[in-house]
């Protein structure tokens, strides 16, 4: 009897290259949220007074920002200045090169939203919403099939690089925690927030479906399960990001009124 193709095809090595970057993923946000507790003892003076629930949320953003960091830099790295998904009619299709070194982010990566997935579930829903664990799962889903595939990690990188507007985000909290919400630079990370998010997570999913429609015909040699993936998360993604762009924008907008008006008041004083 002929066995049919399998749901998902799986490179060597694949699945013990994957557990191992996970659990590097889940030992380096321990550490960094540990790291995060010592050092904001030193260097903030309101961290004591703070409570339970909001330490173990500064914490949290802690290992956040740094894997977003890492993330972001790498996925940099291996999109633009490696040779890993060059355009060569003699290398194949783009849309099935990986590395050692993309397996690897994209494994401490899982890691890491594991991690945070668990925090956000056990702490729901101090940590976040529903659409935290739509985005987070939806995230798992995607890496897990580029790693164990081999499989359309040029896309899911691009995806990934987007990680680089939390830091604005996590630095937003820390200042409203820290009661610097009426600061010059909660006002100008604002500002950077909008035009990171704009870039990252707007313009580059715009891009990300050029690329996409422009190499269609190598994407749709992906697996079932791979290209319904492809097809269907990114949208969806979109979507969310659309929203909190907007919530973004509206925010900025507030902040920088209010400081305007506070500009003026000072002036006639």
């Amino acid at each position: 009897m002929e066995l049919g193709l399998p749901l998902i095809p799986v490179v060597d090595n694949a699945t013990s290259h994957l557990l191992a970057s996970a659990f590097v993923g889940i030992i380096m946000c321990r550490a960094v949220y540990i790291l995060t507790g010592y050092v904001s003892v030193l260097c903030f003076k309101g961290y004591d007074k703070l409570s339970y629930k909001q330490k173990m949320e500064w914490n949290n953003r802690g290992f956040s920002t740094f894997h977003a960091l890492f993330a972001a830099s790498l996925s940099l790295y291996l999109l633009l200045y490696s040779d890993l998904f060059k355009e060569d009619p003699q290398d194949g299709l783009i849309i099935n090169n990986y590395s050692f070194l993309s397996n690897s982010v994209l494994g401490i990566s899982i890691g890491y939203f594991l991690t945070d997935l668990a925090m956000i579930l056990w702490f729901y829903p101090v940590l976040g919403g529903l659409e935290y664990l739509l985005h987070h799962g939806l995230s798992l889903f995607s890496q897990f099939l580029a790693v164990i595939s081999g499989c359309g990690q040029i896309y899911i990188l691009m995806v990934l690089f987007t990680e680089s507007t939390t830091p604005f985000v996590n630095l937003r909290w820390y200042l409203d925690v820290a009661g610097e919400k009426n600061s010059k630079l909660y006002m100008y990370n604002g500002v950077m927030l909008f035009f990171g998010w704009l870039v990252a997570r707007i313009l580059l999913f715009i891009y990300f479906f050029v690329h996409m429609y422009i190499h269609f015909d190598e994407v749709k040699t992906i697996f079932p399960l791979g290209l319904c993936t492809l097809l269907t998360v990114p949208p969806m993604l979109t979507m969310m990001n659309v929203f909190w762009f907007w919530k973004i924008a509206k925010g900025m907008v507030k902040t920088l009124s209010k400081s305007r008006q506070s500009q003026i008041h000072n002036h006639i004083q």
